[in-house]
């Protein structure tokens, strides 16, 4: 079974994104992993190369300024590295430069991936998310956040990057089928220093409003962060990836959350009860089709 990894990139040292750590989390089961490398402003570049000289192979690419509503850069830079990845892989492996995989579920993952290898209706494989907020001690518990998605797909020219990179789709815009990977992506999107966090928010914000975003957006989104507009947050109270485990360490700020306060819609207060007692999280959207 032949697997390689891809992703895509741009200012990582600027905006503090663990790409390092993400593409390392993802190594021990990858025989290669295709970076898409942005025209950065810092060390981007050095920074993967430096990984693994020897597994990753660097795409130099330049952003289209044309791609800045919705997020579609995003999916078209994505898309230039699965592009890049030969028909000789069973298997691609999407990671983000913010999220991680926790060494624990490096098995389930190679078990899946070698279980539905030869059955063709498998599109891919999907993982749960867990989405953390402020510090590496609270994740968040809306339904405002991604519970599932693709991560692993075939080396299949009908699939493609959807939207903003979330996940994938299939020819004439067809969800994928997908299999449980039975793993758990950690993502560090929302863990940043303040001040970091906002030049962050900032620049993306770039991309999903095109030229409509102006001088009002940009004085709005000045300063530090605000972490404590949140809906509602669950203390984290397992292990992260050992790869974490240096810029945890690092972590110069504080943010501590009030557990017993949460502002949920009665939605998302109505989807925690079904889950509860049924285990069915009714309306999430799924941008994709699970097999049984």
């Amino acid at each position: 079974m032949k697997v390689t990894g891809f992703s895509f990139i741009k200012n990582a040292v600027k905006f503090d994104y663990p790409v390092a750590e993400a593409i390392r989390s993802i190594l021990p089961l990858c025989d290669e992993v295709v970076v898409a490398v942005g025209d950065s402003e810092d060390e981007t570049r050095e920074l993967i190369a430096a990984i693994d000289p020897a597994k990753i192979r660097i795409i130099d690419t330049v952003w289209d300024p044309s791609l800045r509503e919705g997020g579609a850069v995003l999916a078209n830079e994505t898309n230039k590295a699965l592009r890049a990845i030969g028909n000789e892989s069973d298997w691609c492996f999407y990671i983000q430069g913010d999220e991680v995989l926790h060494e624990q579920y490096l098995e389930p993952v190679r078990k899946a991936m070698l279980q539905w290898k030869d059955h063709p209706e498998v599109d891919g494989l999907l993982f749960r998310y867990k989405h953390f907020y402020g510090s590496f001690d609270y994740t968040a518990s809306s339904s405002e956040w991604y519970r599932n998605e693709v991560r692993v797909v075939r080396a299949d020219p009908g699939i493609y990057s959807y939207r903003d990179a979330q996940g994938f789709r299939k020819d004439n815009d067809q969800k994928l089928r997908v299999k449980d990977s039975h793993a758990t992506i950690y993502h560090y999107g929302w863990v940043r220093p303040p001040k970091i966090m906002m030049d962050k928010k900032r620049n993306f914000g770039n991309y999903w409003g095109g030229d409509r975003v102006d001088e009002q957006f940009l004085k709005t989104y000045s300063g530090d962060f605000d972490y404590s507009q949140v809906d509602a947050l669950e203390k984290f109270t397992g292990s992260h990836p050992a790869v974490m485990k240096e810029r945890i360490a690092r972590m110069n700020w504080q943010f501590d959350y009030d557990l017993s306060y949460n502002n949920l819609s009665l939605k998302d207060h109505f989807k925690n009860f079904m889950e509860k007692w049924t285990g069915i999280r009714p309306f999430d959207y799924k941008n994709y089709i699970l097999l049984r």
